[in-house]
């Protein structure tokens, strides 16, 4: 085993007067494996570090973390970001006429294997003092597909098309309105072509810092789709779109790949699997280093994702499985009612909701699910008191946690400080640490500014904040978002399992399927014409909910037959047909 020792961000030597160097046991025979670098921080030498371990228990800021990595990968190693820096093994190859997905969590090198492949970036080997010249790299690479593929791209015979993960800082980049961004790469099609296809229509003389997250994301997927290149990478193209746009991004990202290369980076495990046709899983330490497995066909990809263990390799990524109920389990005593609204309206000058009758009963969660700008988030707020009806009245009487749909941190502190004002006596217990701080890999945040963390991190917290109130109903509206597959389905569970065993009611409105399956005893669907009027129906059980709403996707679910987790059937497949002859579009049967 070859011993990789990272010095994280959140080292504080000013705090702790660089006293790490005193936990080395090398120090007593005059060697230190710390010394202080050029940015005032204390580096670790990997030569001479030993591995003990002591460093990173002495260190009260959590800052030092030591990883074990396979001594056969010492020769895969195709990047590496300065010393204790980020190391990515190896890279995954674009195929003409497939969708290669990339699966794994955040912080493991998936966008850092784009920029490497679109040529943004040149592999170093880890000499990253002395890097090697693009002649170089594809000397080393020679014979081998990657190398194949690299030529091409330094040659200029790969044109690259990226649409990029972060869609939200797309007005910041480019100023004007959506037409003028379309007519600089209309080359596959005009700007009203693509508007048309991406249903920008109602935006397209919009100015961009005045859209919306899912109109910027399909903005951002109609200029890759309007370029004329040989590869395309999509960087977590279904982020902030609701499921008939996922599906629809999913349709038209197939048919792209049907001539071009097309690699695909994605979250949401359900259009993954409905998406790809092979996928390269990645795992690794968050921050440290990730590692790219044989590429394998999507289902199988998926399924070994799940269960954290890469059988080929013989390494275990994760400690326990994840598994699906084949039907969502429901308690049936559940008759006790929190909560009966009778019909309530909310009336906007160009938008107005109707929210048919309704119970919510103790210990039930809740999943909500319809398109964009239907009023599901409205109807939260109005649960949560931000909101009045214009007609009807919601019981204030039942206490309510509300995590709303964008975050904004106004909270000067760190996250530590930021949980003891929320709930000090929850934040101290055995619970907090067991059900919620320990799924949700709190600790590491525990020391950091609120304002200074990332989406997936704030998001995180904020699921936490939520769920350590002291209420009778918890009200999360989207908490997948910025989570990546695996943080998606840990907060599910941690959601259900406090809801369980505190005996609390939940609503939860997701476009994650597997996140909705996982975490909801019922559904409420929304329906409508998006932006103009929407209905609020349910709760009905999870079977009737999810009829009524697949229906209006036009998409069917089967089970899978090894883990049990839903899978879109192909259109107009035998079973798709079946199943809709039958009206059951909510998995029939494995």
């Amino acid at each position: 085993m070859r011993i990789a020792v990272l010095l994280r961000d959140h080292c504080q030597p000013k705090k702790c007067n660089s006293e790490c160097r005193n936990y080395c046991p090398k120090v007593r025979t005059g060697v230190e494996a710390v010394v202080i670098g050029d940015s005032g921080r204390p580096v670790i030498s990997e030569e001479l570090c030993v591995g003990c371990g002591i460093c990173v228990h002495k260190c009260p800021f959590e800052a030092i973390k030591i990883i074990g990595l396979p001594e056969e990968l010492k020769s895969e190693l195709m990047h590496q970001y300065g010393t204790n820096g980020f190391r990515i093994y190896r890279l995954p190859v674009p195929k003409k006429g497939l969708v290669t997905g990339i699966l794994g969590p955040n912080g493991i090198g998936k966008t850092t294997s784009i920029r490497l492949l679109s040529g943004e970036e040149v592999p170093n080997f880890g000499d990253y003092e002395n890097p090697p010249s693009k002649e170089q790299v594809l000397e080393r690479l020679s014979g081998t597909e990657l190398g194949d593929y690299l030529t091409k791209v330094y040659a200029g015979k790969v044109r690259t098309a990226l649409k990029p993960q972060y869609v939200d800082k797309l007005p910041k980049v480019a100023k004007g309105v959506v037409r003028d961004l379309l007519s600089k790469v209309a080359e596959r099609m005009t700007p009203d072509e693509a508007a048309e296809l991406m249903d920008l229509q109602d935006v397209i003389d919009r100015p961009l810092d005045r859209l919306s997250g899912g109109e910027l994301q399909r903005v951002a997927i109609a200029a890759s789709l309007m370029k004329d290149a040989d590869t395309y990478f999509f960087d977590e193209p279904s982020s902030y779109l609701d499921i008939y746009q996922r599906i629809k991004v999913a349709r038209l990202i197939q048919s792209l790949a049907e001539e071009k290369q097309v690699v695909v980076i994605e979250h949401d495990l359900a259009i993954f699997d409905f998406l790809a046709d092979n996928a390269y899983l990645v795992y690794g330490s968050e921050g440290a280093y990730g590692i790219f497995a044989n590429p394998r066909q999507v289902r199988i990809a998926i399924n070994t994702y799940l269960d954290g263990y890469l059988r080929e390799e013989n390494i275990r990524f994760r400690d326990t499985q994840i598994r699906f109920e084949s039907h969502p389990p429901r308690d049936s005593q559940l008759t006790a009612h929190l909560l009966d609204y009778d019909r309530m309206e909310c009336d906007f000058k160009q938008f107005k909701l109707s929210v048919e009758p309704g119970t919510i009963k103790i210990g039930e969660s809740i999943g909500v699910v319809g398109p964009n700008a239907i009023g599901k988030t409205t109807f939260v707020k109005m649960l949560a008191g931000v909101q009045e009806p214009t007609l009807g009245s919601v019981d204030r009487s039942v206490k309510v946690s509300y995590k709303p749909q964008y975050i904004a941190p106004d909270f000067d502190g760190t996250v530590l400080e930021l949980f003891t004002a929320t709930n000090l006596e929850f934040f101290q217990s055995g619970f907090f640490e067991s059900e919620i701080a320990h799924p949700l890999m709190l600790r590491r945040l525990y020391d950091k500014n609120v304002k200074n963390l990332s989406g997936g991190e704030l998001q995180r917290v904020a699921i936490a904040i939520c769920l350590s109130r002291e209420a009778d109903m918890y009200l999360l509206d989207e908490p997948s978002a910025y989570l990546d597959s695996n943080q998606r389905m840990e907060a599910a569970k941690t959601v259900r399992r406090v809801m369980e065993k505190r005996g609390r009611s939940a609503l939860i409105v997701d476009h994650d399927i597997y996140f909705l399956d996982m975490v909801s005893d019922s559904m409420m669907v929304f329906d409508g014409i998006p932006g103009r009027e929407g209905r609020a129906n349910g709760p009905f059980d999870m079977r009737e909910g999810m009829n009524m709403f697949l229906k209006n996707v036009d998409v069917t679910f089967r089970r899978d037959n090894d883990t049990n987790r839903p899978r879109i059937n192909k259109p107009g497949s035998r079973l798709d047909r079946e199943q809709k002859e039958m009206g059951e579009y909510y998995y029939s049967g494995a």
